[in-house]
Order: C-alpha cells, then structure tokens, then sequence
C-alpha cells in the first residue's frame, strides 16, 4: 500500500518544526529547479533548435530564477520559450520571498537582544522591581517627572515590547543581586516592589545592596504593613485601601466658615470633567484660578488635597478645584464647566458604603464617628461584616440599604463591570446622592462619569502618581484636617493686596477676601488698609500655625 503520509509527516520526528520547515523547501527548490532545467533542454533542443548539455540549461536556469543574468541562450525566437523564460523569473520572485520569511527573518528574530545596551547612564534613579498595576501608567508619571528608572520585569516577552516601545526596561530576576546590579542598584534613591509574596525577598537583597535606598512597597492587603516595615519598608501600600481612605476623606472634608462670614464668602468644589473646557489647561490660565474676584483655596488631584497648587499644575479629569468667592461669581464660573452636578452638602450626616473589602473597611475606619453609615455587600463573608447581603447593583438591595436617604455612596466593588452598573443603578434612583466610586482600570473612569459618577479614583493612576509625588517630593495636605476660612485683624498685611496672596503658593493659608465697612471686598486688586478685617483660608493645620506665627504677632 503506498504511503499516504505528507512529506512533512514523513520527516523525522526528532526534528524541530523549524527544521523540518527549512529541510521541506530546501527540497522543494532542488525539484523546482530541476524541473525547470529538464524543462528549458527539451525546449532548446527541440524550439529553439539549439541543444546543449544539461549543465548548460541548470546555469542559466540558475541565472534567471536568481535574477543575475541569463548568459549567452538570450533571446529565444519562440513564444513558448519566452513564457517559460517568465515562469522560471516568477518563480525564483517567489522563491525569494519565501526564502526571506522562512530563513531570513526567523534569523534575525532569534538574535539575542540585550536589553541593557538600550540602558541610559543612572544617577539617583528610582529602580522598579515588578509592577502589575499597568506598568505604562507608571512609567508615563516617571517620564512625565523627567525622572530615571530602571523597571526590573521577570516577564521577557513583557520586558522585550516595553523596551522596544522606548521605556528604560531589563529582563531579570529582582531577587537576584546581579540583576538588581545591571538596574544600577547602588546608585539608586528609591526601590518601587510589586512583587506579592518575592516583596520581602527583594527589599532584603536591595537594601543590602544600598542601605541607604528609601523603599516603597504595594501590597494587597495592609495585615502586612508592620512586617514590611520591620525589613526596612519606608511606606507600605494597599492600593484598595488607600483610595478606600481618601473616597472616605474626599466625601467628608468640611469647610468650617467662622464669624458669620457664610453668606458673603461661599466655598465650592469645581470638578473637571474630560469633556470639560478645563480640561488641559494650565491652573494659572483657567478661569478659576484668573477670575478676579475668586481665590482658590486648593484642589483634589487623583485622590490627594492639595492647598495652593502651583499655577503650572495642568487641569486633568477628575480633578476638583476648591473655590473661594462670591457665589453668584462661583455660579457664573461653573456654568462654564460642562456637566458640572450641583454642589455637594457641606456635611453627609449618611453614607452608604458597598462593597466590604479591604477598599470598604478603609472607607469605614476613615469616616468620622459621627457620620452614619451602612456597609453592603453581596457576601457575609468579607473583611468587615456588613449590615446589608445583597447584589448592590440591584435597585432593591440600594433601597434597603437606604439610598434616598444617604448623602453619598462610596463604591469600593472589586469587579469594575459591577461598579459600573452600581453607579447607574445608584443614579437612577437618585439625583442628589453624591456617587465616589474606585475602579481599578484607568480606562474605566470615563464610562464611570457617564455612568452618574461625581468623583473616580482608578488604582492604576493613583498609584502612579503616589510614587510620583515620592519621586517629585510634592507636599501635600492631609485630607482628614478641614479647610477652614477664618476673620482676622488685618494689621499684618496693610498695604498687600489680594492678589499678592493668591500669587503665593508657599504658605500653605491665602487671603480670601477683605471686610471693610460691613462689605466683603474680593477684586484681586483690592488693597489691605489698616482698619480692615481679613478673611484667611487653609487647612486646620496651616490656620493654627497662621494663628501662631502671624495673627499673633
């Protein structure tokens, strides 16, 4: 029985499949061109009537298929002879082609790559062993800092299309000293691990390597945050539970307005939407921060309060601006903002909190004591126990839970497909609820805003720019101390104006506005005299040391 096997059955097994790929057309080109031979001599011989040996036909079948001549047969008087003579060159065209696809670029793919050779020199460069948190948003706050690095992936492939995309990347092993040395760990500032269980075993070899690196270290969980700490870990962090913590601060923070000022000074939060026109823009060149009658106090960025940002900090979405002026000013600017939701109340007396993660827990343990809340979550078995079980994206378990009564929703559910839904849901139910939700895709916070979202905080962009406010050495407010607006003697600054104040970045308080006979005066071009008030706005912190330091003097 003959063998129906095909060639590439046939051949050895002990072959590689690119060998036996290779071995298959070197074949099929040894019978091509004999074929072609045999063919082009009976031709000669009995066309063209001019017969010659059989070697004679191989060479200028070999010239013509490899397009270097055709030797001394040209030209040939028949038709038959010429379309032959086109077939041969066709032929070898796609010869050629293959040729480059089966043994020219598998050659050059193999080719080791060394991807230290593509290293910059590094001095005081912040070293990354593992992140998986997306490793282009980190990256991307680095570059943005202008800051070195060197990221250490175990993954070869991923470190390979990293490298290749132009970011300061090496295959290796963290945990092994000599790779740590290729990321220049001696010469290294700072140590980024995302590494899970291999965290403590890298920060160990690091450090001893450079005693003197500062270290921070993403976990899943804070239970490990006094081990880490023991080893050397300088800030441990849980990404879920940080931005648990700082939904919980964002959604609490109160403005204290002292000495019946209230009604003549309004404080707002202004947030920048991505269809907003702020979005981009410089602080310094927005409208806000222009106005002549506003000042602003301080902003949110990714989930961090800070007081008087400088006027070079670019607008980005999700940013919220907290404004001091006027309120009809404050209206007229707003409106100018698309898809601004009014106002959040000063104060949530209830908040409803879902999901009881490690995300829901942090919220909770942030939330003063006086604030009333209710956990719900679909599982009983949680971090924290919660005082409702159910789906939260169905409208009866919000009901339940007391959703036309909250003030706000926190939304710490680890599936962001399930969050998502829980916005839309919490929304259709409620106009007035202020909705902070945490997703763990960047990608996601856009849909989440569609969605009826007031504020979202995604995992990956916030723990990118905790390490690049590490790396930058920005200063930055607690959240948990409220912003304050002051009334104070204004004998400290007779002779400034408001201007001078708002144009000061430094001091961590500013001049809001100036009471003169009964009248609130905030033009920035108004100027302190010596029988007016002052009205001053910082953070509980910054207001004691004003008190201190310059209302006391």
């Amino acid at each position: 029985m003959p063998d129906r096997r095909s060639l590439a059955d046939r051949v050895p097994r002990r072959l590689t499949r690119r060998h036996r790929l290779v071995l298959i057309y070197g074949v099929a080109v040894v019978a091509v061109v004999l074929f072609y031979t045999v063919i082009y001599n009976l031709g000669m011989r009995y066309l063209e009537h001019r017969p010659h040996s059989i070697f004679r036909s191989l060479q200028t079948v070999t010239e013509t298929m490899t397009t270097t001549g055709f030797g001394a047969d040209s030209p040939w008087a028949t038709p038959v002879m010429n379309l032959l003579m086109v077939a041969i060159q066709v032929t070898g065209i796609l010869i050629g082609f293959v040729a480059l696809r089966v043994l020219v670029i598998p050659l050059f793919e193999r080719t080791p790559i060394h991807l230290d050779d593509r290293l910059t020199s590094k001095d005081d460069h912040v070293v990354v062993a593992e992140y998986r948190r997306d490793t282009g948003v980190l990256l991307d706050e680095l570059e943005e800092l202008d800051a070195d690095y060197v990221l250490i992936e175990s993954d070869e492939e991923e470190a390979k299309r990293l490298s290749d995309d132009g970011y300061q990347a090496i295959n290796g092993d963290p945990e092994d000293r000599a790779d740590l040395d290729r990321a220049m760990i001696e010469d290294a500032s700072l140590l980024i691990t995302d590494a899970e269980d291999r965290t403590a075993s890298i920060l160990l070899t690091a450090l001893e390597a450079n005693p003197d690196l500062r270290t921070i270290s993403f976990t899943e969980s804070t239970r490990h945050d006094a081990a880490l700490t023991e080893i050397g870990v300088d800030r441990a962090v849980a990404p879920h539970a940080l931005i648990g913590r700082r939904l919980a601060e964002k959604a609490t923070t109160p403005v204290a307005l002292e000495n019946g000022d209230a009604e003549s000074i309004t404080v707002r939060e202004i947030l920048v939407r991505r269809e907003s026109p702020l979005h981009g823009v410089r602080l310094g060149e927005s409208p806000v921060a222009d106005h002549p009658e506003l000042t602003l106090v301080g902003g949110w960025f990714d989930g961090v309060l800070r007081l008087s940002p400088p006027s070079d900090t670019r607008l980005t979405p999700n940013t919220v601006l907290v404004v001091a002026g006027p309120a009809g000013v404050i209206d007229d600017v707003s409106s100018e903002v698309a898809g601004v939701r009014p106002s959040s109340p000063a104060r949530h007396e209830r908040i409803l909190v879902a999901g009881a993660g490690e995300g829901g827990a942090a919220a909770v343990d942030a939330l003063p004591d006086d604030v009333s809340v209710a956990v719900v979550d679909q599982s009983a078995d949680a971090v924290i126990e919660p005082d409702i079980v159910g789906d939260i994206t169905e409208p009866g378990t919000l009901r339940a839970a007391g959703l036309e009564e909250a003030s706000a929703l926190i939304v710490t559910v680890d599936d962001d497909a399930s969050a998502l839904l829980t916005i839309a849901t919490a929304r259709s139910l409620s106009d007035d609820v202020e909705i902070l939700a945490r997703v763990t895709d960047t990608r996601k916070v856009t849909p989440a805003f569609k969605a009826g979202a007031d504020y979202v905080l995604s995992v990956q962009q916030t723990s990118a720019r905790l390490v690049a406010a590490e790396v930058h050495g920005e200063r930055v407010v607690d959240p948990t101390s409220q912003i304050r607006i002051v009334r104070t003697d204004a004998a400290p600054f007779v002779g400034d104006s408001l201007i001078d104040f708002r144009r000061d970045t430094e001091r961590g308080w500013t001049v809001v506005g100036i009471v003169r006979d009964g009248t609130i005066l905030t033009d920035e071009h108004a100027t302190i005299e010596s029988d007016d008030d002052v009205i001053v706005a910082g953070s509980d912190e910054t207001i004691r040391e004003f008190e201190r330091t310059v209302d006391a003097s």
